[in-house]
């Protein structure tokens, strides 16, 4: 399965709906609940859940979770608000465990 574009993509691991496009990750370098996560910049066939204050290993954030649009599985989050000015450049960003992810090529 290739991207809209014809990129590879990143899909549910639970039902391989389209998630997000190579071209829109930001950094692999981010740790979730699971293990290791990938910051991207725009994703796909997501709902938003309810606003929730958390804090992270970073500092406290307003976060929504990010769920699969098809089988409703938590992907990971979205950042809304930083507490922290050094850590604004991740607002609007959103964080997707790799282990809820695969990776599909053309």
């Amino acid at each position: 399965m290739a991207g809209l574009d014809g990129h590879p993509l990143y899909s549910c691991n639970r039902c391989r709906n389209p998630i997000a496009l190579r071209d829109n990750l930001l950094s692999k370098n981010f740790k979730a609940r699971s293990g290791d996560a990938y910051m991207f910049s725009e994703v796909l066939n997501v709902v938003l859940g309810e606003k929730r204050e958390r804090q992270l290993i970073t500092g406290r954030f307003v976060v929504a979770d990010v769920y699969c649009s098809n089988c409703k599985e938590v992907l990971g989050w979205k950042y809304l608000t930083s507490f922290n000015d050094s850590q604004r450049y991740k607002l609007g960003r959103f964080i997707i465990e790799k282990a809820k992810v695969l990776k599909e090529y053309s």
